[in-house]
């Protein structure tokens, strides 16, 4: 894997595992919040490192910083982060002062700093506003979003059956429908990653959104699948040809599916709606309590998940922390800059000013 050779400057073996074990045991924990993640992104040219509260790690961030050239500053950015044992105005202040003390001695000149945590807006975690406030008075402001604003969660402590019960009749009509078409759900390797990729590419071109090249989701593939963290799978027709796919990553007891698509010829046969059940059923199996089926970018989309059962969570939103104000305003028009570039390259209309636009749920 030399794409990812830079990572193993990121920490000593027994710090990892500390952080990915406060990570997983959080509430909630994110994969973006993994080191993992940031092996992934050290290929990109981010630099990383955790910032906590306290050494006991009560509320930290993994934090990514990238410096384009030529301007002096760097942008961090806390995918889906911080991450806590429990969350007060209390915590956000100390991790506020954390972030205004350490990051620019420990990943150097920073214009600003960008969260997006996954805490439901006037949820547990954010009652009337709660959260928000207590962020607000810190000296946080509200962000252009990077990862998805709304997403809808299944709970797999349910058993089987009632999780059969929670989609809708005509989405299990679907999936019988693609069963007794021949089709199989089967657990796929690495070696199988070009053939998810085609289907991906294809996918993408048809709706008109942005992916990576095949090599990013390799970077990914390569720092989760040894921990046991990815998973990918394809519903085969009944000639063994992969017509739908789903790539699966997971931190502690959540399942996210961040990455999937389907054929032409898989949609007409409903394969996606058999590959997204099993994958519900078999994460379930595999002691998952959680299934995040990871944003609601459009109508559609919405839609299309909502047959599967769970419930729309909409999230705090994104939020930064201004270190220097002329360093976050540039680097803001030089992002809208690369966002409209980007999309013209790729034949894409060449509006969007947000991440979210230029294919955030590629996690930037």
């Amino acid at each position: 894997m030399p794409a990812l050779a830079a990572a193993a400057a990121l920490a000593d073996v027994p710090e990892v595992s500390r952080w990915d074990a406060f990570v997983e045991a959080s509430d909630p924990g994110s994969y973006l919040q993994l080191t993992a993640w940031a092996q992934v992104k050290a290929v990109n040219g981010w630099h990383a490192g955790p910032i906590s509260s306290r050494s006991g790690s009560e509320i930290g961030a993994q934090v990514l910083v990238r410096r384009p050239r030529p301007l002096p500053w760097g942008f961090a950015y806390a995918p889906r982060g911080p991450v806590a044992a429990r969350w007060d105005a209390d915590a956000i202040e100390r991790f506020t002062e954390v972030a205004r003390r350490g990051l620019a001695g420990r990943l150097g000149r920073i214009s600003h700093l960008r969260i997006d945590p996954e805490i439901e807006r006037d949820g547990p975690h954010d009652p009337g506003g709660s959260l928000r406030a207590a962020l607000a008075v810190s000296g946080w402001r509200p962000a252009p979003p990077i990862q998805p604003e709304a997403t809808r969660i299944i709970d797999l402590r349910a058993d089987e059956a009632a999780l059969w019960g929670d989609l809708r009749k005509k989405w299990r009509q679907y999936v019988n429908r693609a069963r007794s078409s021949g089709y199989r759900v089967v657990d796929a390797e690495g070696d199988r990653l070009g053939e998810f990729y085609a289907i991906y590419r294809e996918t993408a071109r048809r709706a008109g959104f942005m992916i990576r090249t095949e090599a990013a989701y390799r970077d990914v593939w390569h720092a989760y699948r040894p921990g046991g963290r990815a998973r990918l799978l394809f519903a085969e027709d009944a000639s063994g040809v992969p017509q739908a796919t789903l790539f699966l990553v997971r931190a502690g007891p959540r399942v996210v599916e961040p990455y999937g698509g389907m054929t032409t010829a898989g949609a007409y046969e409903r394969a996606n709606y058999l590959l997204k059940w099993e994958a519900i059923r078999t994460s379930r199996e595999h002691g998952a309590t959680s299934y995040d089926l990871w944003g609601l970018a459009s109508t559609g989309i919405a839609h299309f998940k909502t047959g599967f059962g769970g419930r729309e969570v909409r999230y705090v939103g994104a939020w930064d922390l201004v270190l220097a104000p002329i360093g976050r305003r540039v680097f803001e028009a030089a992002q809208r800059g690369r966002v409209w570039l980007a999309r013209r390259r790729h034949g894409l209309p060449g509006g969007g000013s947000s991440a979210v636009a230029a294919g955030a749920a590629e996690n930037e």
